[in-house]
């Protein structure tokens, strides 16, 4: 399963949980989803899912920044909880921008709407707001 097929699979797994969508995709953003032969990575033909605990067991070879991002988004797909005083001050510019949209999508803001009115000022329906805290641009 290449990288494209993995990153699909895995975000089917997640959808219909907003903080394992958020999870997911953070690590997908982040370039640490997985690989052929991730640890964390359980597959099941086309289905893939992610284990956060065999996924923080494996990150000690990377950098402070990027084990501080696997320990919030493994908190987000039902790890252990992260200690954000201690995980999001040694976070760099991308890492903190995939931080705030995993945690807009996570608390449902990817959805969001307004209430549109009318010249009265009376309701008159919903409109997409947009993302409180869109996903940056994937490079």
């Amino acid at each position: 399963m290449d990288s494209q097929s993995l990153a699909s699979a895995l975000r089917a797994w997640a959808r219909g949980s907003y903080p394992t969508e958020a999870g997911t995709e953070l690590l997908i953003r982040s370039g640490r989803a997985g690989y052929e032969g991730a640890p964390w990575v359980t597959k099941h033909g086309d289905h893939a899912a992610i284990d956060p605990e065999p996924l923080l067991a494996h990150t000690a070879a990377w950098s402070g920044g990027e084990q501080r991002l696997i320990r919030i988004a493994a908190s987000l797909l039902g790890g252990e909880p992260a200690n954000l005083a201690e995980d999001i001050p040694g976070l760099d510019r991308h890492g903190t921008a995939l931080v705030l949209a995993a945690i807009a999508h996570a608390a449902g803001f990817h959805e969001d709407t307004t209430v549109t009115t009318n010249s009265a000022g009376q309701p008159t329906g919903f409109t997409p707001a947009g993302s409180l805290y869109p996903w940056p641009e994937e490079s």
